[in-house]
């Protein structure tokens, strides 16, 4: 009798539920209804019908969102680690394309596009001097595999255009921009990103570690904002033996998902320190917390973003999707690490924990008992409720970016100003430094580069500010030799360089001996 009781009940809620919903779909069609065909002027629809969805979903979290055609496309490229076109990687300046880099083995390569060619058209559309924008230019360029695309490019030297039919092919996007070993026994890997191709990126950048003789590893995922929760749980699965939970979901129209470690990981007796930051956010979050729960590695830096929502993407007709959270994901000891969003200014968390002082004093943390729970081996208290905690704190150091600073980085002039740096001296820098390790040892930065950087921010009314310049000058030349050296050769040459101060990477070192 008690069973059929509570089966009437929940029939019941179902009935309700579903009797509400379409109610107010009717409602809502009405509103539309009368506006189509009652309003003074003429209604975009599908407009009109976008930010309707924005608005209902803003309702509801910070990560619930809608994404048109275009947007979901370039997400999905993102994480789906390729997408089509010409293979290379470029800046406007001066209000020209200029080839940074071409994509090695991809159609620009192929057809002897060059790093410092400016590319005038694509096809008959002139690109350069008319102000067109970024979004078109790749709109221009891009295309299904196997179509051609004619450009035209002038090159240094050259009196005329040059002119090359490329074929449009498949262009991978990576995500782990680094591997390389920081000594004799450790290696590092950075991760930018958790998409649909990272775990296999990793394991080939730890495989040649591994041949160079790394016995420990530090997994950067500073920075990085997340991606795939099934690549975050494949790198966790590296370091977990068999059977142990890496983490659950569940939501209120959810059943509850369980993801337990196999025992076909390869890293399960290297020693690991991950290192995080304010904006190690989701997939890096669900890594950080099995790996900390289970009492596997060290997790050194700062409280990370607190991002515990899982979302589902939903196609709708049109091209567009909508990303719903269903569910919050819990670490191996029960935290669900999302912070606060109810009632709270969500967007100004991180600017207002900066204003508190967390980010250089670990004292400046004070969360309540009821978030605390133990990892699972050593018993040590750790906290949910926003973030992963680290082990081991490392402040951030303020005095590096000075308010100047940020603004020439913000208006894009120190990148733009190495561009032209490079493209004036790839040639004479690659003949003297063939290698990055000969690079390291003797590049110094010219003066006359700040000095360009100092002057074009004067000509964008940043006023040159002496105190604020030599605040950051330590790190104005090591961002600008870094900078260089990414665009000489690639990401993991840049953080090759640019993590000599990097103060959690040199903790890291210091745990792992």
């Amino acid at each position: 009798m008690r069973k059929i009781y509570f089966l009437s009940i929940s029939l019941f809620l179902t009935v309700s539920l579903y009797a509400n919903l379409y109610e107010q779909a009717a409602k809502m069609g009405a509103v539309m209804k009368y506006v189509t065909t009652m309003y003074v002027d003429t209604v975009d629809l599908q407009k009109v019908t976008d930010k309707a969805i924005e608005a209902m979903l803003k309702e509801l979290d910070p990560h619930s969102a809608f994404l048109s055609a275009d947007e979901l496309r370039q997400a999905t490229e993102q994480l789906d680690g390729n997408f089509e076109g010409i293979g290379i990687q470029f800046q406007i300046i001066d209000d020209t394309l200029n080839v940074i880099q071409t994509i090695s083995g991809c159609p620009s390569e192929k057809v002897g596009v060059l790093p410092g060619d400016k590319i005038v058209y694509v096809g008959d559309s002139l690109i350069a001097g008319n102000g067109t924008k970024n979004k078109t230019i790749q709109k221009l360029l891009r295309g299904p595999k196997g179509t051609i695309v004619a450009v035209r490019i002038k090159r240094q030297g050259e009196k005329e255009l040059l002119e090359f039919n490329i074929t449009r092919d498949k262009i991978p996007i990576y995500t782990v921009d680094a591997g390389y070993m920081l000594n004799k026994t450790v290696g590092y890997i950075k991760v930018n990103s958790f998409g649909a191709k990272t775990h296999e990126e990793f394991m080939e950048k730890w495989h040649k570690l591994k041949r160079q003789g790394a016995k420990k590893l530090v997994v950067d995922l500073q920075g990085n904002g997340g991606g795939y929760l099934k690549t975050s749980f494949d790198l966790a699965d590296e370091f977990l033996t068999a059977d142990r939970l890496v983490v659950y979901t569940e939501g209120l129209h959810q059943p509850k998902q369980v993801l337990v470690a196999t025992n076909k990981g390869e890293l399960h007796n290297v020693p690991v320190v991950v290192l995080v930051d304010e904006y190690s956010a989701s997939a890096s979050e669900i890594l950080s917390g099995a790996i900390q729960d289970w009492d596997r590695g060290m997790i050194v830096g700062r409280r990370t973003f607190g991002k515990g929502l899982v979302q589902r993407q939903m196609d709708l007709i049109d091209g567009s999707a909508i990303r719903l959270t269903t569910s919050r994901y819990y670490t191996p000891s029960g935290r669900c690490i999302q912070k606060p969003y109810k009632n709270v200014d969500y967007q100004s968390d991180l600017e207002n924990r900066y204003k508190h002082g967390e980010f250089v004093s670990q004292d400046s943390i004070h969360l309540p008992d009821s978030l605390k729970f133990t990892t699972l081996v050593e018993h040590r208290a750790v906290y949910g409720g926003g973030g992963i905690m680290p082990d081991v704190f490392v402040p951030a150091d303020t005095t590096r970016y000075s308010a100047y600073y940020r603004k020439l980085v913000a208006k894009g002039i120190v990148n733009q100003q190495c561009v032209k740096y490079v493209q004036d001296n790839r040639e004479r820098l690659l003949k003297q430094y063939p290698t990055i390790e000969k690079y390291m040892q003797g590049f110094d930065v010219p003066t006359k580069l700040v000095t360009d950087i100092i002057e074009q921010g004067k000509q964008q009314e940043i006023e040159y500010d002496e105190q604020q310049f030599a605040q950051s000058e330590k790190y104005i030349y090591l961002q600008l030799k870094a900078l260089i050296a990414r665009d000489l050769w690639t990401m993991q040459e840049y953080y090759r360089i640019y993590n000599a101060e990097n103060d959690a990477l040199k903790r890291a070192l210091e745990l792992l001996k």
